[in-house]
């Protein structure tokens, strides 16, 4: 007698890097695509030309995904800053910064950014 093997193949989580800046954020069928995540720690402190970017601005991230399905349950970011190659707190404007950034980024792709009282971003919406 044969034996059947049911095989599902699927991702739970999609984590773009190398880009220098955070980028966008989507739900797609309840899974969590992050285009880019930026550096968390860098070597450009000092270099000019590309401050429009803020290498000094980084997110931590922390999703939270169920165990069963692998879907998004929630994706809560800590803003932070470089200084002197040291990771900090980020001010309340690169926290504004950060967040309007994702929203630009994420809206296109149906996904937003709202900020907690405790300066904490979290991601709502997407498909």
């Amino acid at each position: 007698m044969g034996v059947t093997y049911i095989v599902h193949v699927g991702v739970d989580l999609v984590h773009g890097h190398s880009s220098h800046h955070v980028k966008g954020i989507e739900l797609y069928r309840g899974k969590l695509v992050l285009y880019g995540t930026g550096d968390f720690i860098n070597d450009y402190e000092g270099i000019g030309g590309q401050e429009a970017f803020r290498s000094d601005l980084a997110l931590m991230y922390f999703p939270t995904l169920d165990l069963e399905t692998g879907t998004l349950v929630e994706l809560s970011m800590t803003p932070t800053q470089t200084r002197h190659f040291q990771i900090n707190r980020a001010p309340e404007e690169g926290i504004r910064w950060l967040h309007e950034t994702l929203n630009r980024e994420s809206q296109p792709l149906g996904a937003t950014v709202e900020r907690r009282v405790n300066d904490t971003l979290v991601l709502r919406g997407g498909a």
